[in-house]
Parts: C-alpha cells; sequence; structure tokens
C-alpha cells in the first residue's frame, strides 16, 4: 500500500476544526441566535489549556463546558478560544486550544464533531498557572453528559 505523504486525515481534521472556529468566531462576533448553543468537550491536560485548578483536578482527562446563556467575553484567535463562565456562582476564564477539542456539538440542530485523542501533556510542570477557586456541581459551563446527536468520526476517513 502506498504511503499517505499528504497526510489527509490530518488535513481533515484540521479543516473540522476550523468548522469549530469558525462557529465560535461567529457566536463571538454575533452571539448565540435561536435555540443554538455549544458543547465543547476538551483535553483538560493539553499544553495552552488554562482552567482553575480546582476543575483541572476534578476533570483529569477531559472537560466539557456549555456555551449557552451565561458565558461572556468570548475571543477567538487562529489557535486558541478563552471564554468567562460561572462554576459554583464565581466566574472564571478558559482558554482552549483548537487542538485540545475532543467533542463539539449544537444539539439545536442534531450537529456533533467528535476527534482522534490529542497525546496528553507528560509534563505537567510545563503547563500554565491555573486560576485559584473552589468546585461547584451543577453549575453553568461543566457537565458530564454527552450531547445527542450525530457524531461524524475521523476514523470514517481514514485508511485502515
Amino acid at each position: 500500500m502506498p504511503q499517505d505523504l499528504f497526510q489527509y486525515d490530518k488535513m481533515v481534521e484540521n479543516a473540522l476544526r476550523g468548522v469549530v472556529r469558525d462557529a465560535l468566531t461567529r457566536a463571538a462576533q454575533e452571539g448565540l441566535r435561536g435555540a443554538h448553543h455549544f458543547y465543547v468537550g476538551f483535553a483538560t491536560q493539553m499544553p495552552g489549556v488554562m482552567v482553575p485548578e480546582y476543575l483541572r483536578e476534578r476533570y483529569p482527562a477531559e472537560m466539557t463546558i456549555v456555551l449557552q446563556h451565561q458565558f461572556s467575553d468570548l475571543e477567538v484567535d487562529d489557535d486558541a478560544f478563552s471564554v468567562t463562565l460561572s462554576f459554583q456562582k464565581q466566574l472564571e476564564r478558559l482558554t482552549v486550544p483548537f487542538a485540545a477539542i475532543r467533542s463539539f456539538a449544537d444539539p439545536s440542530v442534531n450537529f456533533a464533531l467528535e476527534f482522534a485523542e490529542p497525546p496528553v501533556a507528560r509534563d505537567t510542570a510545563k503547563l500554565p498557572a491555573a486560576i485559584p477557586g473552589r468546585p461547584g456541581p451543577g453549575e453553568q459551563g461543566e457537565t458530564e453528559t454527552k450531547p445527542t446527536g450525530e457524531v461524524v468520526s475521523l476514523d470514517r476517513f481514514r485508511k485502515r
């Protein structure tokens, strides 16, 4: 079998991460209109992920945030997005590189993407400093449930 020198699987994944970037950019510029809302799952130990330490301890591998009613200051750049969310009635600023995103969904239109597992950061001493805070279950901005909808797995497009 010939070797894939173009790495099409990585091209497809980057293109789909671009869909997430575009959706978040539009939400930052226009707000979330209608019933649109986003579930964003990400690897908490990836380099560049900035979350309060209590959340990193509570979700050591992956965390899902909800962007719906109670979020502010959504900023999107080429490599990451930042948003302020409420956890136990305390506002916290999170920064998530697009490379750390594992899933993205907008249940209002039955749209979902799932990405290949990113490598976990081995040297946690190199992770950015966390924001101090206190844990609190059930607040806007965190959830352990997965959104419903059709998940498009990139494995379908990979050669086996």
